[in-house]
């Protein structure tokens, strides 16, 4: 027997839908790539986006067509999160900071129909054009009167949305249609595409809006820094919509000063993004002696926090850092760090422990640890193993079948991250697979060591690569960037670690550099930094 309730579908246009009749005069504001600001409403956005999927219908897109943007954190780009999906047809959200090489890849194994670019992405588009012959437009982000000269045949997206009605009803079609697709990084071979659903994203907005999540609501102001061509800005411009909240795009800016200019200005309380962008902010307000005044909450992804940036927010500005993990396979929240009741009791060295976790799962997320045989592993926040993940918004596999069967007996997506659980279902990352250092047998976690070196005064990042060793297989090596005007020698380093960790995990050497290599999302690139150093003999 079924239950007697409504079968709605749930669908990615009911989310700008709901927005506009229910806080319709909620803003949208965005720095736009030309400079400037610009400000619209929830209902401004909607009336757009249906003139935009006019548009695209007049262009010949079809529902399943794909179509591409090279964008930045901006309102035409929220546009097209409701105007391409709420038609049927699939929104590739292409990441500018890749090589050329793999946005031209991208381009053509999605298949994508039109690509729409903002100006400071022209040279690229020119460039790929040639490369990418199934394209059949090229649409430039902005009015006729910022139209570029190029020699391609530019389309004006103002031209398009203003020739057209928002005379537009959204069709309604099975919730499992794709409605997203977005390519992972590449450190490794050729991105391969996580195609989300209506479904998906719908489900995960709720879940990432819960209390327990990132806790959104129509009282708070979102500058979502990670970026909409990354993994839907972490599904923010879905949750947002569903929430009520106000919403503050930064374009191209990310810089701390930029930032800090707009979090004051639109009174911003919570934010996302990378750890990189969260120092930058930091080091400038330390610099001008600077406060935030409304920012109640950052979330941080991608990589895990150093703890002396989590401890320099909350104790020097009064803002709670909440670790998130997720990946672009699981749409992408996994967890995040927010404490139960039973926790508040802790001292505040305790809290602080906690506090490096990853965090919790989210309802819609389920998660395992496994050793090299497939044994699940205890949860008792010691033992450390594979993690694996399953859920309504997690991939079953990749576009067009790329990398075969992912999925692992009872349907478990392995993430590529060893971690450990606790009872409480606390998870925290220990180490990628490729990137733990296994010495005699042992492993040893590099993300520890690396956060233990940053919390040293004098260091400003560090990674911790294993380097070949004749004995131990490898050993752990240090690469470490100063903090300007800073003096650190390798002998002070290490006696400031040595009794902070076990002997066999102290590093056998300590490299100082100008900067740190990082992938297209912010994230440390190690196989970079393994190649760079792939001859290095560690001290005798």
């Amino acid at each position: 027997m079924h239950g007697l309730m409504q079968n709605m579908p749930l669908m990615i246009s009911s989310l700008i839908g709901h927005a506009e009749r229910n806080h319709g005069d909620t803003e949208i504001v965005s720095r736009e790539t030309t400079g400037g600001i610009h400000r619209y409403t929830y209902r401004d956005a909607h009336r757009r986006a249906r003139q935009l999927a006019r548009a695209l219908l007049s262009l010949g897109v079809k529902p399943a067509d794909r179509v591409a943007t090279l964008a930045w954190n901006n309102h035409r780009h929220f546009e097209l999160y409701y105007g391409v999906s709420g038609l049927g047809a699939i929104l590739n959200t292409v990441n500018p900071r890749l090589f050329p090489e793999q946005v031209a890849y991208i381009v053509n194994h999605a298949e994508d129909g039109l690509v729409f670019f903002d100006l400071t992405f022209l040279p690229l588009v020119e460039g790929i054009a040639p490369h990418c012959k199934g394209v059949r437009s090229w649409v430039a982000m902005c009015d006729r009167a910022r139209l570029p000269d190029s020699k391609l045949d530019l389309l004006c997206y103002e031209d398009l949305v203003n020739a057209h009605s928002d005379d537009y009803e959204w069709p309604e079609f099975d919730e499992r249609t794709a409605s997203s697709l977005c390519y992972t990084s590449g450190t490794t071979g050729n991105p391969k595409g996580a195609l989300y659903s209506h479904r998906s994203t719908v489900l995960h907005a709720y879940g990432s809006a819960l209390p327990d999540a990132l806790n959104l609501s129509a009282r708070d102001t979102v500058l979502p820094v990670v970026p909409l061509f990354h993994v839907n800005a972490w599904g923010l411009p879905y949750a947002c919509a569903l929430a009520g909240s106000k919403l503050v795009m930064p374009g191209p800016q990310l810089d701390g000063a930029s930032l800090y200019e707009l979090f004051e200005q639109e009174q911003v309380t919570v934010s996302a993004g990378v750890p990189t962008i969260w120092l930058g902010l930091l080091q400038h307000l330390q610099a001008k002696g600077l406060k935030l005044s409304t920012v109640q909450r950052l979330v941080i992804g991608g990589s895990a926090a150093p703890p002396a940036m989590i401890r320099t927010f909350d104790d020097a500005f009064g803002v709670t850092v909440l670790h998130a993990w997720g990946m672009t396979e699981m749409s992408p929240l996994g967890t995040v760090n927010t404490p139960k009741g039973k926790h508040l009791k802790l001292s505040a060295a305790e809290r602080d422990k906690l506090r490096l976790n990853q965090g919790r799962p989210i309802y819609g997320v389920d998660m395992k640890i496994v050793d090299d045989e497939g044994r699940e592993l205890p949860r008792d926040g010691k033992a450390f193993g594979d993690l694996l993940v399953r859920g309504p918004w997690i991939v079953s596999g990749y576009f067009k079948g790329e990398g075969g069967n992912v999925l692992r007996e009872g349907g478990w997506f392995p993430t590529g991250d060893v971690a450990t659980l606790d009872a409480d279902g606390y998870m925290q990352i220990t180490d990628r697979s490729k990137d733990v250092i296994k010495s005699g047998g042992e492993w040893i976690s590099s993300i520890e060591l690396e956060n233990l070196a940053v919390s040293h005064p004098a260091v400003a990042e560090a990674a911790v690569i294993g380097v070949a060793h004749p004995k131990w297989d490898e050993r752990p090596m240090l690469v470490v960037v100063r903090k300007p005007d800073q003096a650190l020698t390798r002998e002070q380093l290490l006696d400031f670690m040595r009794d902070k960790v076990a002997k066999w995990w102290l590093p056998d050497d300590v490299v100082f550099v100008d900067s740190l290599p990082h992938t297209a999302t912010g994230k440390l690139l190690k196989t970079k930094l393994r190649e760079d150093f792939r001859g290095h003999k560690l001290p005798s």
